[in-house]
């Protein structure tokens, strides 16, 4: 049976974003399989999304290209009657493995010189960049065809069972019945995308003056873990899971969460993906460009006249763009979203 190929982002957001192409994919070939090649930090996200056959985890290390490894991985390839390939990834190393592999049709954007590597090549206007969603999904189409708007677009879906989400519950020992609003504090593109540990606990407080049995978690890896910990030194009813939780376990946790709020990462685009209610809070990145999906949800995004400077740390040093975001501003995103965010 001729399956289909799709090389994941590295990065956990980016995957999520993914998914509508896989969808066109599926539509567009409903008999085809989709296979999808992704590194074991990632792979938790392609688990959880109804179009994926198989998820193929890679051995390569970040950033080394590893020739040698690569070809002995695409000659293992070779044997799954692969028709087409997407290589989601902007890069030389991650090219190569479906031409190793000798994959008839291989689709991606041009970039790192990757001509001959790929054949199918598409183009994006670095000065006026797709949405990423429409991004991904652009590649279902041929080169030359117009790309419909995010809006037009299947939204990014997963599913957790319920069993995986209670047993993530008792794992992390939270009540049932009792409201779960979850923190998202870390961002891996950098510091300027964190709103302050500072504004988190007062959020937290504010959350347990409203809703004294309220639950608050925050998740995160464990880079995230200081973080967290900072918070939690504030507001000790908080518990800080991150770097403690795996990201299955994180994606079950935030499954049946009343409410989250999270800066512009890849949980942000998991609890969307999930449909939970989202408080979403941006800085140095552009909301248009990678907005949430959910029913309902609330972007706070102050459109400085800096903003958004897409720099890992603030260049100006005030980091204004987070930091003047008050917490009483997001616990009234939280109200507006018919109360039912934290009311359970």
């Amino acid at each position: 049976m001729t399956r289909t190929l799709v090389i994941s982002p590295n990065w956990i957001g980016d995957a999520v974003m993914a998914q509508p192409l896989l969808k066109l994919l599926k539509l567009a070939h409903p008999d085809r399989p989709i296979d999808v090649l992704a590194p074991a930090w990632v792979a938790p996200v392609w688990y959880a999304m109804a179009e994926v056959d198989s998820v193929i985890e890679t051995p390569f290390r970040h950033g080394a290209l590893q020739l040698r490894e690569r070809w002995r991985f695409a000659r293992q390839l070779r044997t799954r009657d692969y028709g087409a390939a997407y290589v989601l990834p902007n890069t030389l190393k991650f090219a190569l493995i479906p031409w190793l592999a000798g994959i008839a049709q291989r689709v991606g954007y041009v970039g790192e010189s990757r001509y001959g590597l790929l054949n199918t090549l598409h183009r994006d206007d670095k000065q006026l960049p797709r949405p990423m969603v429409a991004f991904y999904a652009a590649l279902a189409q041929p080169p030359a065809a117009s790309v419909p708007q995010p809006a037009e677009l299947p939204r990014p879906t997963l599913t957790v069972e319920a069993a995986q989400v209670n047993a993530a519950w008792q794992s992390a020992k939270l009540q049932v019945g009792r409201p779960l609003v979850v923190f998202a504090p870390g961002a891996e593109f950098g510091s300027a995308k964190r709103w302050p540990i500072t504004h988190f606990a007062e959020l937290a407080g504010l959350l347990q003056q409203a809703i004294p049995e309220v639950q608050v978690v925050i998740l995160g890896s464990e880079k995230d873990r200081p973080v967290g910990e900072a918070i939690t030194t504030i507001m000790p009813f908080v518990t800080n899971l991150a770097g403690s939780t795996a990201l299955t376990e994180a994606i079950a946790l935030i499954a049946k969460a009343d409410a989250v709020v999270s800066n512009d990462s890849g949980l942000l685009h998991i609890a969307s993906a999930l449909n939970r209610k989202i408080v979403a809070l941006y800085g140095p990145t552009d909301p248009a460009h990678a907005p949430p999906f959910a029913d309902v949800f609330r972007t706070i995004y102050l459109a400085l006249e800096c903003a958004p400077c897409k720099q890992r740390e603030c260049p100006l040093g005030h980091h204004r763009c987070m930091k003047d975001i008050a917490a009483g501003r997001v616990m009234e995103a939280l109200r507006e979203m018919d109360g039912a965010a934290v009311a359970g």
